[in-house]
């Protein structure tokens, strides 16, 4: 698989992590809008957004 978002959480491309869990990483966009724009995706891969099931959304929204 040749998923970016992948290779940021296998550790494989290098990130400014700002938190992480079992569940989630964040770190800071590589071209950020504004100062600390930041991304927080679920480590599992999902193909769409409407692939998440119940548990993740509530994490990712918490």
């Amino acid at each position: 698989m040749d998923c970016l978002f992948c290779k940021i959480v296998n550790g494989d491309i290098p990130s400014y992590k700002i938190y992480e869990d079992d569940k989630v990483i964040a770190f800071l966009d590589i071209h950020p809008r504004n100062n600390g724009h930041t991304l927080l995706i679920p480590k599992k891969h999902y193909t769409d957004f409407s692939e998440l099931d119940d548990e993740i959304l509530l994490h990712l929204q918490l």
